[in-house]
């Protein structure tokens, strides 16, 4: 496969705007954003604001067909959940022969969907952890970048599959940090514990990571929720432990004490929640594996019941 010359990013967000950033400062040109015209015009007049430094990234129309062979080599998906069928229809004109494409959404669930728009062949599964990246109006701002983690459901070490090398190969370029795992599915999984545990605690909490790095309180919360979908994951054979929970512990630690979930972000901007995705998520995996969830079941009504008071 031809080498990927531009990644487009689809969603500047906190994490979108942190992964552009960080292709771009070290590869000028291999990115660009998606972005409708009335996007385009803000762009184009403010920029993007990445950690108090102005970027001027090209934009790619959403919608709209690139010119023949310009099509980007990989789409990285950075989208809210409840955005991602609008984000599948402006994408569709612009995803060539060559192109992959990685989700770095919340959840488990996007793939499915991807998959379901572009085909098998072109979807691997992604994630991105580690990162702190807080946005505020057109300002993105963090201080760990975050790592993303990508590849087959299983990936050998010395014999990774042509598109994962193929993307390896890219962000090498590009100086993005990434990680193969061999096990992609309790990779994924281990991500989902992550949300489940850290979002809606965080949002109903209005608690930073410090909360979670210094207080016993709050970490008994994160813990609770987390518990559940471990317990799940056992009776589905998907590999997560207890000791998944101590890898968490040390890379929370590493992160901004100010730092703050997608979800508290949301909340804070009285915006839609991802709360299906998480404590949903857990209530409905449980229900088919035979497992109670009450913690997560009292998360999801306590966040629907925020964001149910946001007109009032």
């Amino acid at each position: 496969m031809d080498e990927i010359r531009y990644a487009l990013v689809a969603g500047a967000g906190a994490i979108g705007s942190a992964v552009a950033a960080a292709i771009h400062k070290a590869r000028p040109g291999a990115v660009r954003l998606l972005a409708d015209d009335r996007r385009a015009e803000v762009l184009a007049r403010d920029g993007l604001s990445v950690n108090g430094e102005r970027l001027d990234l090209k934009v790619l129309p959403a919608g709209r067909a690139p010119a023949p062979g310009d099509e980007p080599g990989l789409v990285l998906v950075c989208v809210k959940h409840h955005q991602l069928a609008a984000a599948i229809r402006d994408l569709a004109p612009c995803v060539g022969p060559g192109t992959l494409i990685l989700s770095l959404m919340n959840g488990i669930d996007s793939e499915k969907d991807l998959r379901a728009a572009f085909g098998e062949d072109r979807v691997l599964d992604a994630m991105i952890l580690a990162i702190d990246a807080v946005r505020e109006g057109n300002a993105t701002n963090f201080t760990v970048g975050g790592t993303i983690h990508f590849g087959e459901d299983r990936n050998p070490p010395r014999a990774w599959s042509p598109r994962v090398a193929r993307i390896a190969e890219f962000f090498d370029r590009c100086g993005v940090r990434y990680k193969v795992p061999e096990d992609m599915v309790h990779a994924m999984w281990f991500k989902l514990m992550v949300n489940v545990g850290m979002n809606p605690a965080s949002a109903i909490l209005r608690a930073p990571y410090s909360s979670f790095q210094q207080y016993p309180e709050a970490r008994n919360v994160m813990l609770a929720a987390m518990g559940e979908l471990i317990e799940i994951s056992k009776v589905l054979g998907t590999g997560l432990t207890e000791e998944d929970i101590g890898v968490w512990d040390r890379t929370l630690a590493g992160l901004s004490p100010s730092g703050k979930s997608s979800m508290l972000q949301d909340v804070e901007a009285r915006r839609k929640t991802e709360v299906e995705l998480f404590a949903g998520t857990v209530v409905r995996l449980g229900r088919e594996a035979g497992v109670a969830t009450p913690v997560n079941a009292l998360l999801f009504d306590m966040i629907r019941t925020i964001e149910k008071g946001y007109g009032a």
